[in-house]
């Protein structure tokens, strides 16, 4: 159960890597493509560097499961990746409410499921 934890650590990590990219380098672009009904075509320009500080905590969070990754002592590593994959779940809540719905599928679900893997896996 550890090498799945650590997969899907490392896939929620990735996918902020992403949006950190998308929100601070092409939230006129592919944030148009992924935003598209949540926010209409005319706001994404003024709304540009709001997108790049949202990024910015992206990045934050997906540093800090990296980082959860190379902690040697199992129940640190654990502890840090459970704070982090819990503050993208309540992230992809906040945003399946007030964005929409698919937040929760793209982001809170599989830090859900990470966190189950993390919990098993210390267990």
């Amino acid at each position: 159960m550890e090498i799945v934890a650590k997969i899907l650590i490392a896939v929620v990590a990735i996918e902020h890597l992403y949006i950190l990219w998308m929100e601070m380098f092409a939230w006129e672009t592919a944030g148009k493509k992924v935003f598209k009904a949540a926010l209409p075509e005319e706001l994404f320009k003024p709304t540009k560097g709001l997108a790049a500080n949202q990024g910015l905590y992206n990045g934050f969070l997906a540093a800090g499961l990296i980082w959860s990754l190379f902690i040697k002592v199992p129940l640190w590593q654990a502890n840090i990746a459970l704070f982090f994959l819990g503050c993208v779940a309540v992230a992809g809540i906040y945003g399946a409410v007030s964005a929409t719905k698919k937040i929760f599928f793209v982001q809170a679900l599989p830090a859900i499921l990470a966190m189950v893997a993390v919990y098993l896996s210390i267990n």
